[in-house]
């Protein structure tokens, strides 16, 4: 018998956790393939154009904002301010009614960036997700969200009871 896995035959039950991972890792890749072109073309990492965009859609912001908007934790944002405050993009200062609250605001260097930064998700996916009918876009979009909480790491397994929104995995069927 070899170790290597065969290829399903027509009468054998497709893996439905199987495909969810190579459609994940496809997904991981090209996010991957993308942030490598997005930096060679702005000298920005994907992670430092997405909070420049978050300061842009939310204004002067604190760190706590733009950690709660992009999904990244507190000392990450901080660390990619720091970076673009050294390039001049976003400026940190201290609120004036609560010193420990920190805000933030772009620079017209950041916004020149922003300007001319490319879409994030590129050409390609932007065009298949407009030949979609609206009702697909939206299904398209609750599907990767529910998969993106149901893949976020629990701290423990109380917290999955207290997330129990009717989400839970259900069997995938063809």
């Amino acid at each position: 018998m070899s170790d290597f896995p065969t290829a399903p035959t027509a009468d054998a039950p497709v893996d439905p956790t199987a495909s969810l991972v190579r459609s994940v890792r496809r997904i991981a890749q090209a996010i991957d393939v993308r942030s490598r072109e997005i930096a060679r073309l702005t000298g920005l990492t994907l992670p430092q154009l997405l909070v420049l965009q978050s300061i842009r859609a939310l204004g002067e912001v604190s760190t706590s904002a733009i950690s709660r908007d992009v999904s990244m934790s507190p000392p990450t944002v901080v660390a990619v301010l720091d970076k673009l405050e050294a390039k001049g993009m976003a400026v940190r200062y201290r609120s004036t009614i609560d010193r420990r609250v920190v805000h933030v605001r772009l620079t017209d260097a950041g916004r020149q960036a922003l300007s001319t930064s490319p879409g994030l998700l590129g050409d390609g996916f932007i065009s298949g997700l407009a030949r979609l009918s609206l009702d697909d876009q939206a299904a398209m979009a609750m599907a990767v969200d529910r998969l993106a909480t149901m893949m976020q790491v629990r701290t423990s397994p109380a917290s999955e009871q207290d997330v129990d929104d009717g989400s839970a995995p259900q069997p995938i069927s063809a």
